[in-house]
């Protein structure tokens, strides 16, 4: 009957009392844990309160990013390639496509690589220094980004609402806008070198980014405008831009329709688009454009006044997804401003068949370059 006994027995017992130990060890880690020593001053006390995050999700985020990085420095650097080496691109309104497709090159240049090493050690391992430099970097690249989609919009604007009576754009003005750009954005991302705002290490532990839990007045006020200066100010100067354009589009295209009317005729174009006008076409990409910004910064905004204002908790899991969504921003920029244009496309071919399909001849109407197009040709009447 000693067999049938409750006793669990010495080994039984020994397993029992060591799977405890885990268990109470593993309760008592934090996230914090593997943060070396000389980046401790900059951890805010609220990631002591979470469990380190499951290998898995840095894995994944390191895995992401390699792939994003590869993606966006091959897209971009192509089209920095063809746009400054092939002649008939070489015009004002290009030179801020370049722009942008050289900021978004030099986001994931710089930064995929470190974030990557990070991932795969779990925590940050470049020191205090790094972190600024790291956070000040994409803080640079990405108010840049912005901005000069911004001057894209604005350059569109000009040309398809004013017409023939707006001032075309020439070299010195595209890269006055250029340096314009640049500096306005040096401005406020070395401000918290300086003191007003704060760059530390992010929840996830493995990128740094604005300090979001710091309630100084100078903390607060930073963040607050420096929203208003690169998010909310160029989010709406993009719908203003796009709002009128495809309004005045539109407006054309109904007023072609019934000149074509008049004069009994089925379309005035010397190619008709069969069954796309295109306002539809440009209030696609505009639509498209202004949810691909919107995504990609939305994340990031809400991350940091939720943190400033304690408008919901934030875990470290949480903050990835703010430099996931930004970050992705850097490849899908090449796609909408320099694939879609149907010049950039003919060239790409002609030097690299393998990536690039012939343009269409529809492609020559593209929406998305419509603008650019104009700037090249003298607009009609």
């Amino acid at each position: 009957m000693a067999i049938t006994s409750m006793d669990p027995g010495p080994g039984a017992t020994a397993l029992q009392a060591w799977g405890g130990e885990m268990a109470a060890f593993g309760s008592n880690e934090t996230v914090v844990d593997k943060v070396l020593p000389d980046m401790l001053h900059l951890i805010d006390p609220h990631w002591y309160q979470f469990p380190p995050m499951n290998p898995m999700w840095h894995g994944l985020l390191g895995f992401v990013m390699g792939v994003l990085s590869f993606i966006s420095v091959t897209g971009n650097g192509m089209v920095v390639y063809i746009f400054t080496t092939t002649k008939s691109l070489k015009t004002p309104s290009n030179i801020l496509v370049v722009n942008l497709a050289f900021s978004d090159f030099l986001m994931m240049a710089l930064m995929a690589p470190p974030m990557i090493i990070n991932c795969y050690n779990e925590t940050w391992v470049f020191g205090p220094f790094a972190c600024q430099l790291y956070a000040c970097a994409g803080s640079l690249f990405g108010c840049v980004s912005i901005w000069t989609m911004t001057m894209i919009a604005f350059d569109r604007y000009n040309v398809i609402v004013k017409g023939i009576a707006a001032k075309p754009m020439t070299i010195n003005g595209a890269l006055l806008r250029v340096l314009g750009i640049w500096a306005f954005s040096l401005a406020w991302t070395l401000a918290p070198l300086f003191g007003w705002g704060r760059y530390v290490p992010e929840g996830n532990m493995t990128a740094c980014g604005t300090d979001y839990f710091d309630k100084s007045v100078a903390n607060i006020t930073y963040i607050v405008t420096y929203s208003i200066a690169c998010y909310f100010a160029p989010l709406f100067l993009i719908i203003y831009s796009y709002f009128f354009i495809i309004q005045a589009v539109a407006a054309h295209e109904k007023a072609m329709r019934e000149q074509a009317k008049k004069m009994n005729v089925a379309s005035l174009r010397s190619s008709d688009q069969a069954n796309t006008s295109a306002e539809c076409k440009l209030a696609k990409v505009a639509l498209m454009t202004i949810s691909l910004w919107f995504m990609a910064w939305t994340p990031y905004l809400v991350i940091n006044f939720c943190g400033i204002f304690d408008g919901a908790p934030i875990s470290p899991l949480a903050t990835i997804w703010g430099s996931v969504f930004a970050k992705a921003n850097a490849v899908y920029n090449p796609i909408v401003y320099g694939i879609s244009h149907p010049k950039y496309r003919a060239a790409l071919y002609a030097r690299f068949p393998a990536l690039a399909c012939q343009p269409s001849a529809d492609d020559n109407v593209s929406a998305a370059s419509a603008a650019t197009a104009c700037t090249e040709e003298k607009p009609s009447a």
